[in-house]
């Protein structure tokens, strides 16, 4: 049962995700690219509750890592801290802001470079298709009307049931969309990103995606 997350990324994207886990009750742990002096008063301002630690910090005391930086900072992570951890990728492909990257260009799912260099994470793929803006707005009680989902990818069964989870106490109808690579469903440019979605208009527009992406051909062609 995930009880802390840790989140390495103290930006937007990570900053409303820490809010949205504390309004409901995980315990938290954020981190920046340095040292965890170098954020304490960042955090305790914009995201009070939760401790600013360093990356390492933060992911061994965590039974949940997110990862919310910058895609072509990535690599700044050292592989090993992720090694045998359960971990969220939230991240997207931007040529315009991380510049052509060969390795994203070749595949339809970003998450599976992601996984490539981080062989030994339990890597899911979510959280990524909604406006960091909308996490905390868009949240509601399991049952309500206006409940959006949101979809998750991983080739994990257990991984991709624990972080439905924690989806799903955030305050979010959660869809397994399949192995990793259908995460290209909705990244960037797809129907599904960006947009208010139920559990159903999920299922069907990845249905639609992969049948017309994916059937009769190899996924990463």
């Amino acid at each position: 049962m995930v009880r802390t997350i840790g989140i390495l990324g103290a930006g937007r994207v990570g900053s409303a995700i820490a809010r949205t886990a504390l309004a409901a009750g995980y315990q938290v742990n954020i981190a920046g690219s340095g040292a965890a002096e170098e954020i304490e008063m960042l955090v305790e301002v914009v995201v009070p509750g939760a401790h600013a630690m360093s990356a390492e910090g933060a992911v061994a005391e965590a039974d949940l890592v997110i990862v919310a930086v910058p895609l072509h900072k990535h690599r700044t992570i050292p592989q090993h801290l992720l090694a045998d951890r359960l971990v969220v990728d939230t991240m997207n492909y931007w040529p315009p802001i991380d510049g052509t990257l060969p390795d994203f260009e070749s595949t339809a799912s970003s998450s599976e470079v992601i996984r490539d260099y981080f062989p030994r994470a339990r890597l899911v793929k979510t959280l990524n298709h909604i406006g960091y803006h909308d996490l905390e707005i868009d949240a509601r009680p399991k049952g309500h009307p206006e409940r959006r989902a949101l979809a998750v990818a991983g080739d994990e069964e257990d991984a991709v049931r624990a972080v439905m989870e924690v989806l799903e106490r955030l305050g979010f109808d959660a869809v397994s969309t399949g192995p990793l690579y259908t995460g290209a469903a909705f990244q960037s440019g797809t129907e599904i990103f960006g947009g208010f979605h139920t559990a159903d208009q999920i299922r069907r527009s990845v249905r639609h995606f992969t049948t017309d992406r994916w059937v009769g051909a190899d996924h990463n062609a």
